[in-house]
């Protein structure tokens, strides 16, 4: 009877012995291969996005490729650990109860999860074609502020195309871990293994932390784990769109915290070797105290259009404006969108690589400007855009900045609102000209008129000699704002009129550019009856040094716009500082260097002290994030 009750012991322990290991293994089993199905959607990612970006990969080889996934496997994993902790829970909550419920939730976890990846991959893959970065925050600000506006560079077949793509990605996701992790069961554990469960469910879901966090070093996970490469577009590809989207949503406050390359005190000393706000009151610009002052901001214009800077013959009106104004032939755009470059120009406010101060709107309207500078002088200040002025939060960024007319898309009939972006150019400037010629202010006016046409889809009205869309679509941009330019010049307010026609950000002609500081590099172009100064000019400058430019020529103080000189002081110190949200750079007249954000080493190095001038330019972005924390 004892041996009995031995045996009968010894085999029931035996029995849960084989259920605590068929159960936990198929737990493990299932958890493992969660984990390894996440890495394999990222991993195949890599080189579908190299094969659709076919031209932008020349010359490389099948070992670019392995080099590319390689590299990318630490933001993988991280990306795989973040997303295979919901499934880990639900192994342990598996473990412990019997109940359908775990099973239907687990499904739509996948669902969920399957349809974010798709749009992640998909939108990223479309959107690189257009900035030539990797996705981040900024699209989802757009779409957010104006819908409408956000789409209205890809075509409606584009946007159904894109939507088909992204459900059958989706689909596709969510039948690769239907047939693989989901189908693996879990039972639940008897009470005496439950205790095991607990343990086992626990452990595995702590484990997670290690690719999280990319490891135990003091380093934590961050873009730059993937940069291997002095070929920045290999970087890309290597680079998880998720996590680069996570990384961004994750920066967008905290400014103080942010891009801390110095101490404060030293960061503000080698910053403070790079402002200068004196009032000059120059007197070489203008030939009349108050002229009528309109800025021209086109769209997407680039030095690369003018044959004046050794660029093709397409925007060859605007050239010959150029021959015979006053062209700035060093001169750089701010950044790389728009919401970050009308500060740039109105406000002095250079644009920052990774937020856009447009977007929080308590901070921009402490911002100064030019027309509350002008307004104070007497100026009439009107804005004219022909399409959605609350795209990117630019109304209220207009309103603050004071100008009391504003017109948009909204004062455009249906037929005249013919393009993605609401009215084209040329409608735009009829509306313009119309409504100045009906108006009866008899003091000085401040304009800015801004155009839409000469970006993606490129769809315009007009025919040129040019077979490419883009092309064509500069070609009419060009016809339609010298087309004004000429019909001011014809106006009787002309001798007292002085025009400015700067580009709303760096240029996306051409697309293949890849140097930051060729792509950065636009034309800066004055004319008009009031100006007194003709020829061209070398000195280095950004967007941001228009206002203190304007307003020294209208001897006027502009103390309060820190980031803004004088072009035209020649004691002043001159440089250029641009940002992207993969890099920034600082030229000057004797130095140029560019730094990658992302894996952060110096991306160009050149003149006879680099070094310095990028410890300017890293100081310059500090103070730029330090201003945006005390706004």
């Amino acid at each position: 009877m004892q041996n009995y009750c031995f045996y009968s012991l010894f085999f029931s322990n035996f029995a849960d012995k084989i259920e605590l290991y068929i159960i936990m293994k198929q737990a493990v089993l299932r958890y493992i291969v969660t984990f390894l199905m996440f890495m394999a959607v990222f991993i195949i990612e890599k080189p579908i996005f190299m094969l659709v970006y076919s031209s932008l990969y020349p010359g490389i080889g099948i070992g670019d490729v392995f080099s590319v996934i390689w590299h990318g496997l630490l933001i993988d994993a991280s990306v795989s650990g973040y997303l295979t902790v919901i499934p880990a829970l639900l192994i342990l909550i598996m473990l412990l109860v019997r109940s359908q419920v775990t099973d239907i939730i687990a499904r739509i976890y996948f669902i969920i999860v399957s349809l974010l990846l798709a749009a992640i991959f998909v939108g990223d893959t479309v959107l690189y074609g257009y900035w030539g970065f990797k996705l981040d925050a900024t699209p989802l600000f757009y779409f957010a502020s104006s819908p409408s506006a956000a789409m209205a560079s890809v075509s409606t077949w584009q946007v159904i195309g894109g939507v088909f793509l992204w459900l059958a990605v989706a689909a596709l996701f969510y039948t690769a871990f239907y047939f693989t992790s989901l189908r693996i069961k879990v039972s639940p554990l008897s009470k005496k293994c439950k205790p095991w469960g607990v343990a086992l469910g626990l452990f595995m879901t702590v484990l997670l932390f290690l690719p999280i966090r990319g490891g135990v070093t003091v380093s934590t996970m961050n873009v730059s784990y993937a940069y291997f490469s002095q070929n920045q577009r290999l970087n890309h590809a290597a680079v998880n769109p998720a996590f680069s989207l996570l990384y961004s949503l994750n920066q967008q406050k905290d400014f103080s915290k942010q891009f801390r390359y110095f101490d404060n005190d030293e960061a503000t000393r080698i910053a403070a070797e790079l402002t200068d706000t004196r009032f000059t009151g120059d007197t070489t610009l203008l030939n009349t105290d108050r002229p009528d002052v309109w800025i021209i901001i086109a769209e997407s214009f680039s030095s690369h259009l003018l044959p004046s800077f050794g660029g093709e013959p397409i925007a060859v009106k605007l050239d010959s404006i150029a021959r015979s104004g006053l062209l700035f032939t060093n001169f750089y755009a701010s950044s790389f969108r728009t919401d970050r470059s009308l500060p740039a120009i109105l406000s002095g406010f250079p644009g920052q690589p990774n937020t856009s101060v447009m977007k929080y709107v308590k901070k921009a309207e402490h911002l100064p400007s030019v027309p509350k500078s002008l307004r104070k002088a007497g100026y009439d200040c009107a804005y004219y855009y022909g399409g959605d002025v609350n795209f990117t939060n630019m109304l209220a960024y207009l309103v603050n900045c004071g100008f009391g007319h504003i017109v948009s898309d909204k004062d455009f009939s249906i037929s005249e609102k013919a393009s993605k972006w609401g009215a084209h150019d040329h409608t735009l400037f009829a509306h313009v000209i119309t409504e100045n010629a009906a108006d009866t202010v008899a003091g000085p006016r401040f304009r800015v008129v801004q155009t839409s046409s000469s970006h993606e889809p490129f769809e315009v009205p007009f025919h040129s000699n040019f077979t490419d869309k883009c092309l064509n679509a500069f070609a009419y941009a060009d016809n339609a704002i010298a087309t004004f330019v000429n019909s001011l010049a014809s106006s009787p307010r002309w001798n007292r009129t002085l025009v400015v026609i700067v580009p709303d950000h760096y240029g996306v002609y051409p697309d293949n550019l890849t140097d930051p500081q060729a792509r950065h590099r636009v034309p800066l172009i004055m004319t008009g009856g009031a100006l007194k100064r003709r020829g061209t000019i070398a000195t280095v400058g950004d967007q941001t040094d228009i206002a203190a430019t304007l307003l020294d020529a209208l001897a006027m103080q502009h103390r309060d716009f820190k980031f803004s000189t004088n072009l035209l002081d020649s004691v002043a110190p001159h440089y250029a500082f641009f940002t992207s949200p993969s890099d920034f750079g600082l030229v000057s007249a004797t130095d140029t260097v560019t730094y990658s954000i992302e894996s952060d080493k110096p991306i160009k190095m050149q003149g006879r002290n680099p070094g310095k001038a990028l410890d300017r330019a890293k100081a310059y972005l500090q103070k730029i994030y330090d201003a945006m924390s005390d706004l």
